[in-house]
């Protein structure tokens, strides 16, 4: 058998570097300044344990600074710097790691804020470079300082240089594919978008005149205990981060160090369109480095539309730390989001359900879509959404279906036993206000109760929970077929009534009921089937059937116009009866523009006859 080393060419490695690692081309300086504040975290873990002495007054900071005139660009830090031999082994070799090689030397030290862990991140910066030279100067005493140059092609050069400063200049000679980054404009918005929370001061175009700002925030809010925070300090951080001078309603603060380390904190926005789901922004980083927005693999779908920022140290990355790898820990770490996000709710609820009613308007999208998107966050809380009645006070469900459950009656039939099973209760709803005025109010005047349903995400939930909860409970919307809760008694039909609506207005799909309902001063309301309206909803959502779905008429024979329409000749029989089903189809729902026209005339013959008397 014969063994052997398997060998890398950096021929056919750079290339690959250069265009496949990286999701995008800017991420080179996110890189680049944390291999910087690395090295400061390393040389501060060996002030810390005594092995290295930090100069007096001197900043830990890294400074970036674009020359356009040489086409440079360059990013210098203080930290621990290299040897000679320490960048023959760090920079030359693909791969190997300098933060795991510290690590293994000083275990005392621990890992914590350390960035770096596959050795590739300096060679992004070819991504956007001709050439990269580093000069570097190490903390040891009596170490020279070091000049390594490559064309990022199989060569390179080592030499000795004149810097006097330990720490780390990395320059890197633009390329004209990336001279956009020879903005000192782009390289400040580089810097808030990937490094505004590293835990070091980052200057671009740093003077030295007492007047210089640091670019990122070193200890950010969510990085502090939630104890040491305070209300006005959520609002300013939210506002700082998201550009959004909407204060949010309220916020999670997320702290977590055991099984893993995670902390942020969620904000609940501002709905800014009550009909829409807006996709908010959750920012998630790893040891303060950004990684990306919105990171379906950690952030169920639902809470994608909050606005926040999680930092997990322990999330498995791939080695451009651009994706995650999906494994049981960012599940858990998905689980245990859910759960705060939830304790939150419920807390509110339980605590203050003047302000989470308050709230409502603004939650209950977020709530209803995270129900139906993720099982575990429904059962969290399921008895804590609550629902806008006619008189405008809400409640949860179980105030419109009855909190005693049914107990199960079990009799014995044929040697087995059978559970007898409990009706599902009727709950009616209003889908819009306006359009169902009519409808409103004959519940009102009949002493009836509704929910409002009024956002698009409505007729999803509400089919929702009828699937959740089968035997319990099933919704039929305000201008279904609510003959039954409407009636004010019982008898016969009126055949001759149906017959001169039928005849007048001359639709064969038109189904025709006389009813004596409470209220006398609607003379006819419209009806539908509420499954088959739902059925007919979706397949126009999907442009597979048009809006022709069979209705029916209810004649209200209590009222006082279709009591007296017997007594009218046949003309005005015809046009009274067609007047009266084209106010009921107003009250149902918005007019066509050939129905308008037709009621319009229709009004002008009735006001004509009127008149003429």
């Amino acid at each position: 058998m014969k063994e052997g080393q398997i060998k890398i060419s950096s021929e056919n490695m750079m290339p690959i570097i250069k265009k496949w690692l990286y999701s995008d081309k800017d991420i080179f300086l996110r890189e680049i300044v944390a291999n910087g504040i690395d090295a400061i975290t390393k040389f501060n873990k060996l002030v810390t344990m005594g092995e290295a002495t930090q100069t007096e007054g001197e900043e830990y900071c890294v400074k970036i600074s674009v020359d356009k005139k040489s086409k440079t660009l360059t990013v210098e830090d203080n930290g621990i710097g290299m040897t000679e031999e320490e960048v023959e082994n760090y920079i030359t070799q693909i791969a190997f790691s300098g933060a795991s090689d510290f690590l293994s030397k000083y275990e005392k030290a621990g890992g914590d804020g350390i960035i770096g862990h596959f050795g590739l991140g300096f060679y992004s910066a070819y991504m956007v470079s001709e050439s990269v030279e580093i000069e570097t100067k190490s903390y040891k005493e009596g170490a020279a300082a070091v000049k390594w140059a490559s064309d990022g092609n199989s060569t390179y050069s080592i030499d000795a240089c004149d810097r006097e400063a330990r720490g780390t200049k990395i320059i890197m000679h633009i390329s004209d594919d990336g001279k956009e980054f020879l903005s000192e404009d782009k390289i400040k918005s580089l810097v808030k978008k990937y490094c505004s929370f590293m835990p070091y001061n980052i200057y671009v175009g740093f003077k030295g005149d007492g007047k210089d700002e640091a670019l990122n925030t070193v200890l950010p809010l969510y990085a502090k205990s939630p104890k040491e925070c305070t209300d006005e300090e959520y609002k300013n951080f939210y506002t700082d981060t998201f550009m959004d001078y909407e204060p949010p309603i309220f916020w999670v603060h997320l702290d977590m160090d055991y099984p893993f380390k995670l902390k942020g904190i969620l904000y609940f926005p501002k709905v800014k369109n009550k009909v829409e789901l807006e996709r908010g922004k959750v920012k998630l980083y790893c040891n303060q480095v950004f990684i990306a927005d919105n990171i379906k693999e950690v952030i169920p779908e639902f809470l994608m539309l909050l606005n926040g920022v999680i930092d997990c140290p322990d999330i498995p990355l791939n080695v451009s730390r651009s994706f995650l790898q999906n494994d049981k820990q960012v599940q858990r770490i998905t689980k245990y989001i859910i759960k705060k996000v939830a304790d939150k709710l419920t807390s509110l609820y339980k605590n203050d359900r003047a302000k989470y009613e308050e709230c409502w308007g603004d939650l209950a999208n977020f709530i209803k879509f995270g129900c139906i998107k993720e099982n575990d966050f429904y059962d969290k809380i399921k008895d804590i959404i609550i629902w806008k009645d006619l008189d405008g006070n809400y409640k949860p469900l179980t105030e419109f279906i009855g909190s005693d459950e049914k107990e199960e009656k079990e009799e014995k039939a044929d040697g087995e036993e059978k559970k007898e099973e409990s009706k599902p209760v009727t709950v009616y709803y209003v889908s819009d206000m306006q359009q169902q005025a009519q409808y409103v109010k004959l519940f009102k005047d009949n002493g009836l109760n509704a929910i409002c349903c009024d956002t698009f995400i409505d007729p999803h939930f509400i089919s929702f929970i009828e699937y959740k909860m089968p035997t319990k409970v099933k919704f039929m919307r305000i201008d279904a077929d609510v003959a039954g809760a409407l009636k004010g008694g019982d008898e016969a039909e009126d055949s001759v009534l149906i017959d001169i609506f039928k005849n007048a207005v001359g639709d064969d799909r038109l189904t025709v009921k006389t009813q004596a309902l409470k209220n006398a001063d609607v003379p006819a309301i419209i009806t539908v089937d509420e499954y088959m309206r739902r059925y007919s909803e979706m397949g126009q959502f999907y442009g597979m059937t048009d809006d022709q779905i069979a209705k029916t008429l209810v004649i209200n024979t209590t009222n006082p116009i279709v009591a007296k329409i017997k007594e009218l000749s046949d003309e005005r029989q015809k046009l009274v009866a067609k007047h009266i089903f084209s106010l009921a189809l107003i009250s149902f729902k918005k007019l066509s523009p050939e129905e308008l026209s037709e009621f319009m005339s229709g009004s002008m013959l009735l006001l004509d006859k009127y008149t003429q008397d």
